[in-house]
């Protein structure tokens, strides 16, 4: 059944288009999140304070000439918060398939893992007490990749306490 369902779905993946287009919105919001994140983003932005501030004195420091940098910095706050927010929830996605695609690819990976995005908090935290222990485990071994679940870490410590056991005896007698 895994075999059909990841057969459809990569019969599906081979109809994407090799360059989607891309929505007026979503091109807009890409623009301007890497403009704002450039050199020249925060030069300009720089640039504007200081303009405003030395327009102070010709205004004589008044309530509108506070009010034009307050209002100015607040609406492209405000803007700027949604457009960094869908910029992240992408690159989150985009980074979300390329993980769950080296999970599904590997031989020894454990399949749960793949969308694990949309588990429970309590769930992830099972999860990580498991990969916790996990790492116990291994910090007692000699190589890095000497196990791949708890249960082969756990009988590999219970075999090598057996034989350091015989080996005591063995010494012993």
């Amino acid at each position: 059944m895994a075999t059909i369902i990841s057969f459809k779905q990569n019969k599906q993946m081979e109809n994407l288009p090799a360059k989607s287009k891309k929505g007026f919105f979503e091109t807009f919001a890409l623009k301007v999140t890497q403009a704002t994140g450039s050199n020249m983003g925060f030069v300009l932005a720089f640039l504007s304070v200081i303009v405003w501030a030395a327009t102070g004195p010709i205004f004589h420091y008044s309530e509108d000439w506070q009010m034009v940098i307050n209002t100015g910095t607040t609406i492209v706050t405000f803007l700027m918060v949604f457009l960094i927010q869908k910029s992240q929830n992408k690159d989150s996605l985009a980074i979300q398939l390329k993980l769950n695609e080296l999970v599904a690819a590997h031989q020894f990976a454990s399949n749960r893992l793949v969308n694990v995005e949309d588990m429970t908090e309590e769930e992830l935290k099972i999860i990580q007490k498991y990969y916790s222990k996990l790492s116990e485990f291994a910090k007692n071994e000699e190589s890095l990749q000497q196990s791949h679940s708890i249960d082969e870490a756990h009988e590999q410590h219970d075999l090598k306490k057996e034989m350091e056991k015989e080996l005591e005896e063995k010494l012993k007698s």
